[in-house]
């Protein structure tokens, strides 16, 4: 049964953890979903993870509707969330609904998720009342790294970490049906869960969130260099990769790959025919 936003709603009242992964393309997404993942994000850190850039402000509306229409192809099951990159919906609450709907209309996503709190209340608003479903973002929110001054955990003091919690306040009163809490001390975490209705969705920040979500690349060990404490390693598929392309390589160049059981036949007769006819005889 496709989950949908009252699917994950339950999951909180039932005390049932919620999960959720990344995924860019069909075949991740695709196996995401037959593992029986809760949800999928197509994040906008596909910017970092899949096009190699630094951070995901250069990701445009044209990148996210490309993968986020794969990701939808693959996702049977699946609660579908398409992230809203960088000014697409900063700019004006009619260019949110707009972008928000061309994700759902060509991108074949069932929400989207924006950053921030206060600020954005007005844009959350206007794209609920469109009827699309909207999944918030508070603490560490990447469109920001040049405010943050870095990747840094946010909310240790108390001025930030109220702002925090006022902030999730605000966005389910604006209509939200989620929240993914990013990179804020557990406590912190646990108490915006516990204050909420709606559920939470934890990265790096603790157990006591309603759910989880992790890039993928950063769970099986795709990535290189430094990997976020919470990111927890689940398998190293990194390797297993490298492995497999360096056998690749070595028994292509040795003669070794394609042998005869992967390779197909002609009759002999034919071949002679051929060779005859091209002047190869002689």
């Amino acid at each position: 049964m496709k989950n949908t936003a009252a699917t994950l709603l339950m999951r909180k009242q039932s005390g049932e953890k919620i999960t959720m992964l990344t995924a860019y393309d069909y075949t991740t997404a695709r196996i995401e979903d037959e593992c029986g993942v809760d949800a999928i994000l197509v994040g906008d850190s596909l910017g970092m993870v899949m096009l190699g850039y630094e951070n995901t402000l250069p990701v445009t509306m044209e990148d996210m509707i490309h993968h986020t229409k794969a990701v939808a192809r693959g996702a049977e099951n699946a609660f579908v969330v398409a992230d809203m990159p960088f000014m697409s919906y900063q700019t004006s609450v009619y260019d949110a609904v707009v972008n928000a709907g061309r994700l759902i209309k060509e991108g074949g996503a069932q929400a989207v998720k924006l950053e921030g709190g206060a600020e954005v209340c007005e844009q959350i608003k206007a794209i609920v009342d469109a009827s699309i479903p909207v999944v918030g973002h508070l603490g560490l929110t990447p469109q920001s790294v040049n405010v943050f001054g870095g990747f840094k955990v946010q909310g240790k003091d108390y001025e930030r970490a109220a702002k925090i919690a006022d902030d999730a306040l605000l966005i389910q009163e604006a209509g939200a049906c989620a929240v993914v809490l990013e990179c804020i001390p557990e406590k912190l975490a646990d108490l915006i869960t516990r204050e909420l209705t709606i559920p939470t969705i934890g990265i790096g920040a603790g157990n006591e969130c309603d759910g989880q979500v992790l890039v993928y690349q950063d769970m099986l060990g795709l990535t290189t260099g430094h990997t976020p404490k919470f990111a927890k390693r689940f398998a190293d598929v990194g390797t297993v990769m490298r492995n497999g392309f360096n056998a690749y390589i070595q028994e292509t160049k040795s003669g070794n790959f394609p042998s005869s059981e992967h390779t197909y036949s002609i009759d002999e007769d034919i071949v002679e025919r051929l060779k005859e006819e091209r002047g190869q005889n002689k």
